[in-house]
């Protein structure tokens, strides 16, 4: 059992060294190193047997949750793009440490067929999806306003955050049995939009919308749909896409960033038979950040 902690004083407060990456970013150069649960998440066969995809699954959340699934008895299937191949190797080696498969793929969800071939190729090597997370995210900060947030960027959000969302769960149904389970990645921007964060925040917004009408259509097939609306988390992501790291996630109640191993249960539990009676719901983890 875990030892219980102040959870101000749990992780790392900033202020954080200055730093920046070039997009998508890595989790090698930062500083502090991101916590997925290496060292602390203990499973207890909560997810045996489960065969899970999930998305942007080489760093970050997408990582901590699948050292969190294989822990708790999944095999995994995760994306990543092609210049995070050493993340995927990293994530990996955690999942098949844990004894279960991992199953890495190269994949841009922007594009639907790439959709399509991840989805083939998870039946091929599973014979059923019974869990899959749509954790892929793209943003990229604009302070100077509307006008600095061009066509291509705008197209880049939509299609990584909402398109790839759409096509992988329409795909992935056909092999999803009674009892499986979509997990969204939404965020605090869809209820709080940063305004440097326009578009992502719109997305936000969107997979919020989409989590709770899917769920109601996808209910009486015995399928559940839910979603995770994370504060400021420490990823990759962060020094890669945004100008000033120093301060981040001083702005939550909390006063302090949430390390990915921090959202992972979330994601665990919404996956579990223990949340049978959960779909349409939006599990937020703030640090303390009101949302309706």
């Amino acid at each position: 059992m875990s030892q219980q902690q102040n959870p101000v004083d749990q992780q790392p407060t900033p202020d954080f060294p200055a730093q920046d990456q070039p997009h998508p970013g890595w989790t090698g150069p930062m500083d502090p190193p991101p916590d997925h649960g290496e060292d602390s998440y203990r499973g207890s066969g909560r997810l045996a047997d489960r065969k899970a995809v999930i998305t942007g699954g080489d760093s970050g959340i997408g990582r901590a949750v699948a050292l969190a699934f294989a822990r708790e008895g999944a095999d995994v299937l995760f994306t990543y793009l092609d210049s995070e191949k050493d993340d995927a190797e990293e994530t990996a080696r955690l999942v098949e440490e844990a004894g279960r498969r991992a199953v890495p793929v190269a994949c841009d969800v922007r594009e639907e067929e790439n959709c399509r071939t991840l989805i083939e190729r998870a039946a091929r090597e599973f014979g059923r999806i019974d869990i899959l997370v749509n954790n892929a995210a793209y943003q990229m900060s604009q302070p100077d306003g509307i006008e600095a947030i061009s066509t291509e960027q705008f197209d880049r959000v939509l299609r990584t955050n909402l398109y790839g969302m759409f096509w992988l769960c329409k795909m992935a149904l056909p092999h999803m049995p009674e009892g499986a389970s979509i997990i969204n990645s939404a965020s605090v921007q869809a209820y709080k939009p940063s305004p440097h964060l326009l578009d992502y925040a719109t997305t936000k917004g969107a997979i919020v919308t989409f989590t709770q009408g899917l769920a109601q259509m996808l209910i009486e097939r015995g399928i559940r749909v839910n979603a995770v609306a994370p504060g400021p988390v420490w990823t990759p992501l962060i020094p890669a896409t945004l100008p000033d790291t120093a301060e981040f996630g001083k702005q939550a109640p909390i006063g302090r960033p949430a390390q990915p191993s921090e959202m992972a249960p979330a994601y665990v539990f919404l996956a579990s038979q223990e949340a049978s009676y959960i779909t349409a719901e939006i599990v937020n983890a703030t640090g303390g950040t009101p949302l309706p």
